[in-house]
């Protein structure tokens, strides 16, 4: 905490201090992310290689006996199982960034494995959130997409509030929109330059296998190849890219609580960082 130091920051500060985080700790941040991922890589790379690509006729036209393959070989049994792995993926790499970040902005000391641990207990309360949340964001998009879009930057912190607070998916909705009151512009700007982020660096690693799978399209070994080539180059975006709109997020959430509620002067009093539930101003000499 002496280096971070909880004041009000600017948006220019929230970013700032999110890379410094993030280049800091980056195999901390990458390996949490890596860690669940590796399942979604493996169930993508066994998709690829259990496809049967159509065999082409001599004039070059796909054959009719052509199989169609992926998880759709394994048939409902196998889709549920994808859903869940890639859930589970989501879910295992979001709340241990969170928490990670929170370890790292209270000026103590964490790990991969004592961030990732800590989700277990949280996952039925954090699949409400995001459940919920992405209900909400639905709705607004089905309205209209400004709407949408809204309520989504509205509810950029439900995910560190249900974490950090111990708080329920509705309250740590109700939470989120208490505290992003008058800063929904600053959350658009965040998810504004994490999508920037996402798109390019992942249109860098995905052009040069998407051209290899162009030129291989009447080859079906080589199709296999590039594609898994593909995946990887996928995953390696989401691993490098997606810990940024989380710290981003984590950071936001405190400068938040710092304008709104005085958390430092709350963390000065409570220098464990245990601050009680519900406390949402400083107390009172009276108090």
């Amino acid at each position: 905490m002496a280096e971070l130091g909880l004041r009000p920051l600017s948006l220019g500060e929230i970013l700032d201090r999110t890379f410094s985080l993030y280049r800091r700790n980056f195999v901390l941040f990458v390996g949490i992310t890596a860690i669940p991922h590796l399942l979604t890589l493996a169930l993508n790379l066994c998709q690829v290689f259990l496809v049967k690509y159509p065999a082409t006729t001599p004039l070059g036209r796909p054959s009719s006996t052509s199989v169609s393959g992926g998880l759709m070989a394994f048939g409902i049994f196998g889709a549920l199982v994808a859903i869940i792995i890639y859930l589970v993926t989501y879910l295992f790499s979001q709340g241990a960034t969170i928490f990670a970040v929170s370890e790292l902005y209270l000026g103590r000391s964490t790990s991969i494995s004592e961030s990732l641990g800590r989700v277990w207990g949280q996952l039925a309360n954090l699949f409400g959130v995001l459940l919920l949340n992405g209900l909400a964001v639905m709705g607004g998009f089905i309205l209209l997409i400004i709407p949408g879009i809204y309520i989504a930057c509205r509810l950029i912190t439900c995910v560190p509030a249900a974490l950090l607070e111990d708080l329920g998916p509705r309250t740590s909705l109700e939470r989120s929109f208490f505290l992003t009151k008058d800063n929904a512009g600053r959350a658009f700007l965040i998810y504004l330059l994490y999508f920037v982020l996402l798109y390019s660096i992942a249109f860098v690693f995905a052009l040069p296998f998407g051209v290899g799978i162009a030129m291989s399209a009447k080859d079906p070994a080589m199709l296999r190849f590039w594609t898994g080539f593909l995946q990887v180059g996928s995953f390696l975006a989401e691993v490098f890219i997606s810990p940024i709109l989380l710290i981003a997020t984590s950071v936001f959430y405190y400068d938040l609580r710092v304008r709104k509620e005085a958390f430092d002067l709350q963390l000065m009093m409570y220098p464990s960082g245990n601050v009680p539930s519900g406390t949402s101003s400083v107390p009172s000499m009276l108090s």
